[in-house]
């Protein structure tokens, strides 16, 4: 009896196990009366009980089991790393990129994007503010694609007429080419940088005389010519719209002065007052006679004026070229 509260001390388990086997010798091999066993083994249990530790209160074990609980639900509820990595979220599908349109004519961009399911819409890519009536007129310089609420996918294009260069930015001012320094440059070596320029076509480029009384000869054949003064004038814009005129001299002759205005042309030196300029006048001294009449000049009634003051019967003398 005095080993179960011996090992109770030590540890309740052992102590427990003594007292179960102390109690089963009581009853099974001790000679005792029953009154006597009965005693001895409420004395084994009372002795046990003495060394025993008290219990818990139960708001501490209610404490404890709470905690457990709690750490159990958050075990239960927060998924573990390796967890997350093999359960990822859902995705959506990637949405189609449209195809880049710049470059194309506005019309087939409109064309080919409602082909492949866009709703299209365009607008004036620069600062000038017109309107977009002829879209086959026009070319996309900027295009944006967007999805409404209704996943609805839809395009907006900017575009600029055809022939003028794209904007820095959407909505920004064209970058126009101006108009180089062409002075004394012959006439061919002028019209090709001006055809360079990307923006005037050949019908839109013009040459001129730049004396008042002096006149082209055929074309091909002032192609050595050379520019006196330009309109536009030398550093403006130059647009689709624009018209340029190169006035020209022979290099024979140098060009008026820059300060005159183009209505106040001068004439080149003209002696004899035929309207041909000396330079190319064979008969400088003769009024009667210039480069296109070598003959003589047609007087008011259709005939000519023969240079000996004979009348227009004889302007084709046999045998002469001159009357």
């Amino acid at each position: 009896m005095l080993a179960v509260p011996l090992l109770g001390l030590i540890n309740q388990y052992l102590g427990f196990l003594a007292m179960i086997a102390a109690i089963v010798l009581v009853w099974k091999d001790s000679p005792w009366q029953k009154g006597a066993k009965v005693a001895a083994t409420i004395a084994a249990m009372a002795l046990l009980g003495a060394v025993l530790p008290d219990p818990p209160e139960e708001g501490a074990a209610g404490v404890a089991r709470k905690d457990r609980k709690a750490a159990a639900a958050r075990t239960l509820t927060s998924p573990s790393p390796s967890a997350a990595q093999d359960d990822p979220s859902p995705t959506t599908e990637p949405r189609p990129e449209a195809a880049d349109y710049r470059g194309m004519r506005l019309d087939e961009a409109r064309d080919k994007a409602e082909a492949a399911g866009f709703g299209t819409s365009d607008h004036n890519a620069s600062d000038d503010d017109k309107n977009i009536w002829m879209r086959s007129n026009w070319t996309v310089c900027f295009q944006k694609s967007s999805w409404t609420g209704s996943e609805t996918k839809t395009i907006d294009f900017g575009a600029v007429q055809t022939g003028a260069p794209c904007p820095s930015t959407d909505g920004g001012a064209i970058p126009w080419p101006t108009m180089p320094e062409l002075t004394w440059k012959t006439w061919k070596t002028a019209r090709n940088e001006v055809v360079a320029l990307g923006v005037v076509p050949t019908e839109h480029l013009r040459a001129d005389t730049a004396y008042l009384n002096d006149t082209l000869p055929d074309e091909g054949k002032y192609d050595n010519w050379r520019v006196c003064a330009t309109d536009p004038l030398e550093g403006a814009d130059v647009t689709i719209n624009t018209w340029v005129t190169l006035e020209l001299t022979h290099p024979d002759n140098g060009c008026p002065d820059p300060s005159q205005s183009k209505e106040d042309r001068v004439d080149l030196p003209d002696r004899d007052d035929d309207g041909d300029p000396d330079y190319h006048d064979p008969f400088p001294g003769d009024r009667n006679r210039n480069s296109v009449f070598p003959n003589g000049l047609p007087d008011s009634s259709g005939n000519s004026s023969g240079g000996d003051g004979s009348d227009g019967d004889s302007w084709n003398c046999p045998r002469t070229r001159w009357c």
